[in-house]
């Protein structure tokens, strides 16, 4: 081979070399809570834009997931996820491919247990996050563990009750955040809000002050922690963490985790769905009874754009598409609400309350009461249920009041779906 093709050559191995660890590591990975941008939606195409009558092939069954609502994460061929069983909470590894289990680690005793009896079920709550060879849980308690992605082997962990964090009603829901190095969590309380870890080491790079303002402008106790999880945004080239409290809404910076904004937000009983930004304007939305609100901080400062009870969204997350979101909204159903001023554009009550992600062009809405999943092709003109099937098997045990919440995840052409212990894998790629 002449040495000038050689050189070709090679250039072209390492450019598909390239394009190739691209594509097992970040195109199609579901790396933590929501996503690659943490917004519910795949990078994903080639999918089925109908399912089957029956629904799509399953590839596999996972029984022994324990008990809980944890989300999942997959990233190449490996699918995280956490579980309870007999008072013990535990990190799980399970193969994409097989569903086969590589391994458990107990991360922390007990589950939710911020009550005595939880009254809608105990165990885990939390999305792991993946990062590089390691991932890192929240247990319901409040421990942080850093873990090595191939055997399970724990680096450090930490615990929210150190950082002035106390246990919420239903136990820390929050997923980690990975970023720049840290590891970034809310433990809430007179210590500061926001905490700011050292992802190898896990010791604190800083701590933010506590949120302690309230809707009347007076000062009030510090927030406390709730179960909504950061999101990281760059505004005119500087990073800041956005989190929803039940007292405001907030920026920090990320070097620092000094305030930067701030929105006021009446939160009540529980604070749950992730904040959502785009061009210069953060949204978020909570249910019992509180509604949605768009905020302008393209300047610096919180300007409030409009508040709507056209999405009230308890949880399940809303997904932004175009100019609108979509997603339950209680009492109404499925809502498309149109950004450019919080009204509702349509809705459908025969869409049960449930959570939703999205998939090349496509929704994927599973349905809490009966863990029915619906294919939807929507816009803000129209919308249908083009497939729907329902996940078989569900768990055979009591959920205590619970019903089926873990967030659908689509990676590799696969759909995978939870309900306490079971876990289950489709594909979903056209063939």
């Amino acid at each position: 081979m002449k040495k000038g093709c050689f050189a070709g050559f090679v250039f072209l191995i390492c450019f598909l070399g390239t394009c190739l660890v691209g594509q097992a590591f970040g195109w199609d990975d579901w790396p933590h809570w929501r996503g690659p941008e943490r917004n519910d939606i795949s990078n994903e195409t080639g999918l089925l834009k109908k399912w089957p009558e029956s629904g799509p092939d399953k590839v596999w069954t996972f029984k022994n997931a324990g008990l809980g609502y944890a989300g999942i994460a997959v990233v190449g061929d490996q699918l995280f996820t956490m579980g309870t069983e007999e008072d013990k909470e535990f990190a799980l590894c399970l193969s994409a491919t097989d569903g086969k289990e590589l391994w458990r680690t107990q991360i922390a005793q007990g589950g939710s247990r911020g009550r005595a009896t939880p009254g809608w079920g105990d165990g885990s709550r939390s999305t792991p996050s993946v990062d590089e060879d390691r991932v890192y849980f929240l247990s319901a308690n409040g421990t942080l563990a850093c873990l090595k992605t191939a055997d399970g082997s724990e680096v450090w962990d930490a615990s929210m009750e150190d950082y002035g964090g106390s246990i919420p009603s239903w136990g820390f829901a929050e997923s980690p955040l990975v970023d720049d190095g840290k590891v970034i969590c809310t433990p809430g309380g007179d210590q500061g809000t926001i905490l700011a870890l050292d992802k190898m080491t896990g010791k604190m790079v800083w701590q933010s002050e506590p949120v302690r303002k309230d809707m009347d402008g007076t000062l009030s106790s510090p927030a406390k922690a709730h179960y909504s999880s950061l999101l990281p945004i760059e505004l005119n080239g500087k990073k800041q963490y956005v989190q929803l409290l039940t007292l405001a809404v907030v920026g920090l910076d990320a070097e620092t985790g000094s305030l930067l904004w701030q929105s006021d937000w009446p939160g009540r009983t529980a604070v749950i769905p992730s904040p959502i930004f785009f061009d210069g304007k953060v949204y978020v939305t909570s249910g019992y009874g509180v509604g949605s609100k768009l905020i302008d901080i393209s300047s610096g400062n919180a300007d409030d754009q409009w508040m709507s009870k056209a999405m009230v969204n308890h949880h399940g997350g809303v997904i932004k598409v175009g100019n609108y979101c979509y997603g339950s909204s209680d009492r109404k159903g499925w809502v498309c609400q149109d950004l450019s001023d919080g009204k509702m554009v349509w809705n459908d009550k025969k869409i049960s309350k449930g959570s939703v992600t999205y998939a090349d062009g496509m929704f994927i809405h599973v349905e809490e009461n009966d863990g029915e999943v619906l294919l939807i092709d929507a816009n803000e003109s129209s919308h249908e249920i083009v497939s729907r099937f329902v996940m078989e098997p569900q768990t055979t045990r009591d959920r205590k009041k619970g019903k089926v919440w873990v967030h659908p995840v689509v990676a590799s052409g696969k759909l995978f779906v939870r309900d306490q212990d079971v876990i289950l894998c489709y594909d979903i790629s056209a063939k």
